[in-house]
């Protein structure tokens, strides 16, 4: 550490003892000097806060498209005291294509007497591959930094400008998954110097983010990067389609803002001229049906052009192989996950009209599976049997439309996932669902301020302070005892690789047994934390016939 930082360090230190909380401390990476700020955590810590700190060279004019390339160094005080821009998408301001940043949240600096190694969270956010950031006010770190790790969040590129794929060496796929390995190369450069270890790094996600953190598994990108994975609500192992590449969404992306669709030399020249943020105001031109398809964009399997490949065999074949990270392993969902989508077709008529009618041809945009096939049509009409009994669906509510809402976009996925890893996994792997209902909800019953279940994204409430949409509990409210369970298994899981080490009264003296395909149990994380088995296996089994693995058993797909 460079003394100008140590003697930085010195004068915060007898500064805070002053009173005086305007003191930026001052931190030396590889490529430079960071200046961050101070917050405060729920409990009244300092956090060391470095925001928008640069990781990756703007990727714009030729950039565009390509992987991303290192940043360089500079000479001055880099200032990271705010949050960088947001990855185009719509509703959000500001935004901008250069938006490859990361911020870094510490209680503890190195300084010449101590030097602390505290295990590292790196959280990669949800958004389906097309929206959201990792900034302050989506993933605040108030709550998870009065533990004693260090907690780094990430932008990543977004819909076309990060996952554009065309088959051919023009774009072969992923740069928003090669954005991701990039920040983790930079935490192995740099973190060390903010009080974290980089031999301890775990990696976990939402949504998106969770199919990232099992993409990352399975990258030789990303080999030797983390020592640990949590996948929340999100998994590669999901029946919907994986490809070499997305052509048709690049031709889709071209239409709608005005170029030609005809060659990917054409495509790819005439999309590198428009402006970045008319391409991200371009997403719900993409929508086949009411708000589907949920997820558009996704990881491909790379075509080899000499480029690094982030992906070289489909995600199934790979974990029936066993070649994916061997590292602990923690996976789970919500109880209700996406059940609400269900409503945006029960409420329109003309939406439920149109399912009803042709159950078979959009079945396969709702719950995202193969399309015009033989097999899509009997999937199609098997789902219809078992979750719908064969019957039209009427509102007000329908729980078998829920069911299949919250199996095809999250649920099996994530169970088909916790099989395939824990069967050739050398270390432990653990299964959960998240079952308390709080006060707070992402979604409510219309016209009411009722939760309308526990839903998708509902316990990064108890993780983050999410100041965008939610208040900050502090320790006199309800919800504070299920912020103190999560964060500490959190915390349990980054230091140890098991989320309960040793039984604790907070954690309700309870044994987390790691999950086995004989025992087929999970924790439940509700108000009280219990183990229970047989997560939704009577739906599940249903979707594990129609999509069997004895595809991709013992066959190289791609």
């Amino acid at each position: 550490m460079h003394n100008s930082v140590v003697l930085t360090l010195v004068i915060c230190l007898i500064s805070q003892v002053l009173g005086d909380s305007d003191c930026n401390p001052i931190i030396s990476t590889s490529k430079g000097d960071v200046k961050g700020s101070i917050i405060k955590s729920l409990l009244g810590k300092d956090i060391f806060s470095f925001r928008g700190i640069r990781y990756a060279k703007a990727p714009i004019g030729d950039l565009r498209f390509q992987p991303p390339v290192p940043v360089d160094s500079w000479s001055n005080v880099y200032d990271a005291t705010k949050d960088g821009p947001v990855c185009p998408q719509p509703n959000f301001t500001p935004v901008s294509e250069d938006c490859l940043f990361l911020n870094v949240y510490t209680t503890k600096l190195p300084d010449k007497k101590h030097n602390p190694k505290r295990p590292v969270l790196v959280f990669i956010h949800a958004g389906g591959f097309y929206g959201v950031t990792g900034a302050s006010y989506f993933v605040g770190p108030q709550y998870l930094l009065d533990r004693d790790v260090v907690l780094v969040t990430m932008n990543y590129r977004l819909a076309s400008l990060g996952f554009i794929s065309t088959g051919d060496k023009l774009a072969p796929g992923n740069n928003g998954l090669k954005d991701q390995v990039l920040s983790l190369k930079w935490v192995q450069e740099n973190i060390l110097a903010f009080g974290g270890d980089p031999d301890l790094v775990t990696i976990f996600g939402y949504s998106a983010g969770g199919t990232s953190v099992t993409a990352h598994m399975l990258s030789p990108m990303s080999k030797g990067l983390f020592h640990r994975a949590l996948a929340m609500s999100g998994a590669m192992f999901a029946q919907w389609p994986i490809e070499n590449h997305q052509l048709y969404l690049a031709q889709k992306q071209a239409r709608l803002v005005g170029c030609p669709d005809d060659t990917t030399e054409n495509i790819i020249t005439c999309l590198k001229k428009v402006p970045a943020e008319q391409l991200g105001n371009s997403f719900f031109g993409f929508y086949e049906f009411g708000y589907n398809p949920v997820l558009l964009w996704t990881p491909v399997v790379e075509l080899d052009f000499g480029q690094e490949r982030f992906l070289t065999e489909h995600p199934i074949t790979s974990a029936l192989k066993g070649n994916f990270a061997k590292v602990p392993f923690m996976t789970g969902i919500t109880t209700e996950e996406f059940s609400y989508s269900a409503l945006n077709i029960l409420q329109k008529p003309e939406l439920l009209n149109e399912m009803n009618a042709n159950f078979e041809e959009i079945a396969p945009i709702t719950f995202i599976y193969e399309r015009n096939t033989t097999k899509s049509k009997h999937v199609s009409k098997e789902l219809k049997k078992q979750f719908l009994n064969d019957l039209p669906i009427e509102g007000p509510k329908s729980v078998g439309l829920e069911h299949l809402y919250a199996d095809s976009n999250g649920g099996f996925g994530v169970n088909r996932g916790v099989k395939l890893i824990a069967m050739q996994n050398t270390d432990c792997t653990f299964y959960y669902k998240f079952t308390y209902q709080g006060r707070f909800s992402h979604i409510y019953v219309q016209n009411t301020t009722i939760p309308y279940g526990v839903v998708h994204h509902d316990d990064l409430i108890y993780i983050f302070y999410i100041s965008k949409i939610f208040p900050k509990f502090n320790v006199t409210d309800p919800e504070y005892a299920t912020v103190l369970k999560l964060t500490t298994i959190l915390e349990n899981f980054a230091l140890t690789g098991k989320p309960i080490p040793k039984r604790c009264a907070h954690l309700d003296n309870v044994d987390w047994i790691p999950y086995t395909i004989q025992n087929n149990n999970y924790m439940d994380l509700g108000k009280t934390l219990k183990m229970s088995e047989n997560l939704y296996e009577d739906r599940y089994s249903v979707w594990d016939k129609l999509f069997t693995l004895s595809d991709y058993r013992n066959k190289n797909y791609f």
